[in-house]
């Protein structure tokens, strides 16, 4: 439940409708297409996780089969992720804030909300781990009602005074295709953010009491859920309600229940929401928290990140994390027009970071055992190998192009080329103190490409 709380957030509350009005109905392939993308690089972490179980995930992996330089990158992303998606997740719910008070600041709303789970993270992991399973149960319930509602609308007519909707809404205004192909392929760039965070399905393998059995079962359930919640709620959201009406000021799933003229479940929808981005922004908190706390004991990281308090929480990471966050309020003070679509379009280019490294990993890996003649023992192989790996090398890059394109998210590229330089000159300081404190055999051990030598 945590798993897929912590997937279901505001790129499909919010981001949704920035989406729906970029492609129109045509977002319902957008998103079965960028669903089959991630599936391939779920079964490439799959099959990695499953012979080589370890604690880090695609971090280790592309440390170790694509180049060390990429593992300190998709570790360091953990900051600029954090701070780009806090910074977009609390513009969000401080939009969500103004449905009810038109007059609060983004800002005073997200400030009370960091400081609210600051407390809970600080207590410890039990309180944590309960509160993010009550918040993903609120979600993943709304999902299932809107659902559930929405089919009796479109057969039924169920709040529509009896006469069934149907799908006329996919075709009676502009088309399918109303923005053409070019706005079903801009609007992947959402779509690709909504799906953030599945890469940290494999962070704990290394942890799991039998990743044989767990790790297949995680990755085959947590995507037919995805898959239903994401692609299912989209499909009912742009067929019971025209796609040309949504106001793309708040969640489109509160527009539905209020231009239905259901005001109360439009409130409760509001609330829905609203939980969806504190369940996402403290499922954050905690997974940065401890990435933060293992790059210190890794010697990646300063030293005082790696302490830990009486109830063995890394609290000065966690105090780390919220200061991060704090940096997002301020951004939401300074900019809180601008903050949602250029954060979020820097944290999917971390997230093409992370996929994308995933996969060139699992290339070198499946190459390598085939080289050493183990191909045939590999106990949950990725299908389609290497058309999948292309096909999902396609995706991100084609996420990338649309980020370049779009005027909105170029200064996105900008800002992640600067962080990629900051981290690469963090990273040639870490290598050569490394070099200095190992022998020769040593060194060659932690940076020499196990694949090509």
């Amino acid at each position: 439940m945590i798993a897929i709380g912590g997937a279901i957030g505001t790129g499909l509350f919010y981001g949704s409708g920035w989406a729906i009005q970029t492609a129109g109905p045509a977002i319902i392939l957008t998103y079965l297409v960028a669903a089959a993308a991630i599936y391939f690089v779920m079964r490439a972490q799959g099959e990695m996780s499953v012979e080589e179980p370890v604690s880090g995930g695609y971090i280790s992996y592309s440390s170790r089969y694509f180049h060390p330089f990429m593992g300190f990158l998709n570790g360091w992303n953990a900051f600029i992720f954090l701070l780009a998606s806090s910074a977009a997740e609390l513009n969000a719910l401080g939009k969500y804030i103004q449905y009810w008070a038109p007059g609060v600041p983004i800002w005073v709303t997200a400030a009370i909300a960091v400081f609210v789970l600051f407390a809970i993270n600080v207590v410890g992991v039990k309180f944590y781990g309960e509160s993010e399973f009550w918040f993903a149960i609120v979600k993943v319930l709304a999902i299932v009602a809107l659902i559930v509602f929405g089919l009796a609308m479109i057969f039924f007519g169920l709040g529509n005074g009896g006469q069934p909707v149907g799908f006329a809404n996919l075709t009676a205004h502009g088309g399918f295709f109303p923005n053409g192909i070019s706005g079903s392929v801009l609007s992947v760039v959402m779509v690709a953010f909504a799906f953030g965070g599945i890469e940290n399905l494999g962070l704990a393998a290394g942890e799991a009491k039998d990743v044989e059995k767990s790790m297949p079962k995680a990755v085959n359930a947590t995507f037919w859920r995805l898959l239903l919640f994401y692609v299912g709620a989209i499909t009912i959201l742009v067929a019971i309600y025209p796609w040309t009406s949504l106001t793309g000021k708040g969640s489109p799933f509160v527009d539905v229940f209020v231009r239905i003229g259901i005001p109360a479940a439009a409130t409760i929808m509001n609330l829905v929401v609203m939980t969806a981005v504190l369940s996402a922004v403290n499922s954050s908190i905690f997974t940065n928290s401890r990435t933060f706390y293992n790059l210190s004991l890794q010697g990646k990281a300063p030293a005082f990140l790696g302490k830990v308090n009486g109830k063995q929480v890394p609290s000065r990471a966690v105090l780390t994390v919220f200061v991060i966050m704090l940096a997002g309020v301020v951004l939401n003070a300074a900019i809180p027009n601008d903050v949602f679509q250029i954060f979020s379009s820097v944290t999917t280019f971390g997230l093409i970071c992370a996929w994308s490294s995933i996969v060139i990993s699992h290339l070198r890996f499946r190459r390598l055992r085939i080289r050493n003649g183990q191909a045939e023992a590999i106990k949950y192989k990725a299908p389609f190998y290497p058309y999948a790996d292309y096909i999902a090398l396609v995706f991100v890059a084609v996420v990338l192009v649309c980020i370049a394109i779009l005027p909105d998210m170029q200064v996105s590229l900008l800002i992640s080329a600067a962080w990629v330089l900051v981290v690469f000159i963090a990273y040639r300081i870490y290598r050569d103190r490394g070099r200095r404190n190992v022998s020769h055999s040593d060194e060659e051990d932690l940076f020499t490409d196990p694949v090509t030598g």
